[in-house]
């Protein structure tokens, strides 16, 4: 058992996180962040005028972890390190987050098809007022998609909790022609620069 110390939160809804996080031995807890409040989400993930890509991605990751580490502050729990992370979907310079609808998710996925895209992941991790971070950037290409596959795979319930529609790891894997970069990051987590940073914080990893 690792010691108490060595444990960190995970501030990210994301299954795939949580997955990748325990392939890796690291210790976590959750820590929420909500996405309706009385007064909106506790992070907009809005993308400000004349935003660029990488810009947003950190920007959101970073507010995302320093949120959190005011939530645990509020909530008295114990002191340890907070793990963030945000990514978004790039094509044309075009930022495609999560779909709203079956339409949306079905226009991004005909923009990408038969082409490469960038998928930006940037991870931060707050900790006694330090702050680490890195931004991971991977090239996918897709195969030139026909009506009736993008059809199919917007009936499953896959695109619609993931920036640019798909899931690598799911049904879409399938769809991929050819990355380069960080598979993990592409998930949600790219784990070798997390375990960069979880080292530098002296969170062990091997």
């Amino acid at each position: 058992m690792k010691p108490a110390d060595h444990k960190i939160y995970l501030a990210s809804k994301s299954p795939r996180r949580r997955e990748l996080l325990r392939q890796i031995g690291v210790d976590f807890e959750l820590l929420l962040l909500r996405d309706s409040a009385p007064r909106g989400p506790e992070v907009s993930e809005e993308v400000h005028p004349g935003e660029a890509p990488m810009d947003y991605v950190a920007r959101v990751t970073r507010e995302k972890g320093e949120f959190a580490s005011k939530v645990m502050l509020m909530r008295r729990l114990p002191i340890r390190p907070v793990l963030s992370a945000d990514t978004t979907v790039v094509i044309d310079d075009r930022i495609l987050g999560k779909p709203v609808d079956r339409d949306d998710a079905m226009d991004m996925l005909r923009a990408m098809s038969g082409r490469t895209h960038q998928v930006l992941t940037s991870v931060a991790l707050h900790h006694d007022d330090q702050h680490w971070q890195v931004t991971q950037v991977s090239e996918v290409r897709l195969a030139k998609l026909s009506e009736d596959r993008i059809r199919a795979y917007c009936a499953t319930t896959e695109p619609y909790d993931k920036a640019g529609a798909y899931g690598i790891q799911g049904l879409a894997s399938v769809f991929i022609e050819h990355i380069s970069g960080s598979y993990t990051g592409i998930m949600g987590l790219p784990l070798h620069e997390t375990a960069e940073l979880l080292n530098q914080a002296g969170i062990p990893v091997l």
